[in-house]
């Protein structure tokens, strides 16, 4: 999640690593049960430079996932899970197919470990690192069937505007590691946010809007309404969700 213009500068983050303190069932799941979901990486405090410089292997999805190669498989990839209960219910509706959650919170990510356990979930794997470096780093090109980026940091004040993932080149990037019809899909509930995501995947050449250009799509059956959406339903809150497809 991170943009930046030079290699040897600090990049401007699109998240700040706000550590509440993990409870002793997000800490037992973090000791006991990294060796079985977790993927080792260098950290969403490093540097691109010393990113290049540690030469991080590409992440090879079906020894990932234990799996044999398998086209009726999909893999899945969700940025900034938060405490992980809507990726878990996704995991479990949808048994057939694999996710790779990234998060920078451990306690969402001791959480999420936890949530599998008692849910004895096998189709997810996690790794706490920065979404934009891994993208580019650690996954090959055209691994992904889907990208999912639900209710991403919106940074309302305008000055912070810069901070926000959804830019030409995260855009551009997302698109890059996406199959040929494999689906970016993002939702929010900030409308000006919303309409920035609209802006700029329309703008991408290599997108198709699923509803229709300039149109907002339903959301899938199959996206969890978490209870931070419920409660704002019932406040008023508007939810957007866009599906854009690679071409």
């Amino acid at each position: 999640m991170t943009e930046q213009s030079s290699n040897n500068h600090r990049p401007i983050r699109s998240f700040v690593r706000r550590e509440g303190r993990l409870t002793k069932g997000q800490q037992r799941a973090l000791n006991a049960l990294w060796s079985q979901f977790g993927i080792d990486s260098a950290g969403p405090d490093t540097l691109e430079a010393d990113r290049i410089a540690l030469n991080e292997p590409a992440l090879v999805l079906d020894n990932l996932f234990s799996r044999e190669a398998d086209s009726a498989r999909q893999t899945i990839l969700e940025i900034g899970f938060g405490n992980g209960a809507s990726l878990a219910e996704m995991a479990a509706a949808q048994a057939n197919n694999d996710y790779l959650g990234i998060e920078v919170h451990r306690p969402g990510m001791g959480n999420l470990l936890r949530l599998l356990e008692e849910r004895e979930l096998r189709n997810v794997r996690v790794i706490c690192d920065d979404a934009v470096q891994v993208l580019k780093h650690r996954l090959p090109d055209g691994c992904l069937d889907r990208v999912q980026l639900f209710f991403p940091d919106p940074w309302h004040k305008k000055r912070h505007h810069k901070r926000r993932i959804v830019s030409p080149q995260f855009a551009s990037l997302i698109a890059r590691k996406l199959k040929p019809g494999g689906v970016f899909h993002l939702a929010t509930d900030w409308q000006h946010y919303a309409e920035q995501m609209m802006d700029v995947l329309e703008a991408a050449t290599d997108y198709h809007n699923q509803a229709g250009k300039g149109e907002y799509s339903l959301r899938p059956d199959w996206r969890p309404l978490t209870k931070f959406e419920q409660r704002g339903q019932r406040l008023g809150h508007g939810v957007w969700d866009l599906l854009f497809e690679r071409k």
